[in-house]
């Protein structure tokens, strides 16, 4: 069981953000200030911490720099309003897993909870991914090489980071916000169409010939690579 603490101090969005992930099946604890939620953490006993960046009694960040002084390895991702480059890069110089701002479409806030969980499994010193496979499709990601039931499909720099990313998120839906950060390294949105062209680009290469798709729109929500 995965139990989930939350360090939030508007009870509304601390609420919204229980409800839904017990829903998806995890267990939630909830806390509304800085000094209780430091309590809390210093457990071990939750396995994602969601901090938000202000709160009442210690601020985010103190309760964060805390936890690290103390030998807590609990992976952290910061809730926060304050969505300029510096906050990012001093949340995670603090020691904060992922960072996402408000206000936040709930399936990416699953989806980076997925993501840090994938992380901390992963064996530490374990040898490097160098491959990536899902149903037909092959990515050598040393040779930069990408296959799909044995056809060879050529990809343009980006195309093929993107799928490298759609692939590390398979079966999940992928937010524009984690395309923009995750593939083009933008914490803006520059309000173009930049991802719609490529990843219609690659689905078309991807399904060339008839291939059963795998590459989906997922209205009002981003895009998964898998089942419908």
């Amino acid at each position: 069981m995965t139990r989930i603490l939350c360090i939030e101090d508007d009870p509304m969005t601390a609420d919204h953000i229980a409800g839904g992930l017990g829903e998806a099946g995890y267990t939630v604890d909830i806390v509304h200030d800085g000094r209780e939620g430091l309590f809390e953490a210093s457990h071990g006993r939750h396995n994602v911490i969601l901090l938000d960046r202000m709160l009442p009694g210690m601020d985010g960040l103190a309760v964060l720099a805390a936890l690290r002084a103390a030998g807590v390895t609990t992976p952290v991702i910061m809730l926060t309003a304050l969505a300029s480059l510096d906050e990012r890069v001093r949340g995670l110089r603090a020691g904060s897993d992922d960072y996402i701002s408000k206000p936040f479409a709930f399936t990416e806030l699953l989806a980076r909870i997925e993501a840090v969980r994938r992380r901390v499994a992963s064996p530490p010193g374990g040898a490097p991914v160098t491959r990536l496979v899902y149903d037909d499709l092959d990515i050598d990601l040393l040779a930069r090489r990408v296959t799909r039931g044995g056809r060879k499909i050529e990809l343009q720099p980006r195309e093929f980071r993107l799928l490298e990313f759609l692939l590390r998120h398979r079966d999940q839906v992928v937010t524009r916000t984690m395309l923009l950060e995750g593939v083009w390294d933008y914490h803006f949105d520059p309000g173009t169409n930049v991802i719609d062209v490529h990843v219609s680009r690659l689905r078309k290469k991807l399904d060339d010939g008839g291939a059963r798709p795998l590459l989906h729109t997922v209205r009002g929500a981003g895009y998964r690579l898998g089942e419908r």
